[in-house]
């Protein structure tokens, strides 16, 4: 079967521990999604996905489940180091187009410029894609303007955690991720169209 995600929602947390992957593990549980096993999956927003709040979306997930997500995550034990992830997304108008997500992770960047960062990555991938005329090295705040009235894009967005180092030296963890609902409009392929029977004819 080809599985077409039909919804999307964002989580973000972050987790102190002394173990790097039990920092991980504290950051999902943060975000609500610790007991899914998750599939880190690339950057597109497939057309007419909806949006949903989290707790909207969490409801809809069940103990483990494979979960597709786009991710971005990031870990320090350096002491009051700054960390951050962060996910952006950008939504064409036409419904029928497909969007793009993008993963930013960043050392030394507050949570407002990481997650505008990522929101401009996925942004200018749209953009590109739609054929969108601008100056890549013009100001993200002036290409925002420029992308949304060209009409072709209809909204754009993002998700960040960051979060400074223990200051004991433990292992800090932020995640940010999109994460990905598959409802009843599984695409079949051409065998199971037929129930799995095909055209050859036997001796």
């Amino acid at each position: 079967m080809i599985f077409v995600p039909n919804k999307l929602f964002y989580v973000k947390g972050v987790g102190v521990h002394k173990d790097k992957l039990g920092s991980f593990e504290l950051a999902l549980r943060d975000a609500g999604i610790q007991s899914c096993n998750l599939v880190n999956v690339s950057s597109i927003c497939p057309p007419k996905c909806k949006i949903l709040s989290k707790d909207e979306g969490l409801k809809l997930l069940r103990p483990g489940q494979i979960t597709f997500c786009v991710m971005a995550r990031n870990e320090t034990n350096e002491p009051n180091r700054l960390v951050s992830a962060a996910i952006g997304l950008a939504v064409p108008k036409d419904e029928e187009n497909y969007g793009y997500l993008s993963e930013h992770h960043a050392f030394g960047e507050k949570a407002e410029k990481a997650g505008e960062y990522a929101e401009d990555l996925a942004a200018t991938m749209l953009a590109t894609t739609l054929g969108v005329e601008f100056d890549p090295n013009t100001a993200w705040e002036e290409r925002e303007q420029i992308y949304k009235a060209s009409g072709h894009i209809f909204k754009t967005t993002h998700i960040c955690q960051s979060a400074e180092g223990n200051k004991d030296g433990l292992w800090t963890s932020v995640v940010a991720a999109a994460v990905f609902i598959i409802e009843n409009n599984e695409v079949k392929g051409p065998k199971e169209a037929t129930n799995g029977k095909t055209n050859e004819k036997t001796a």
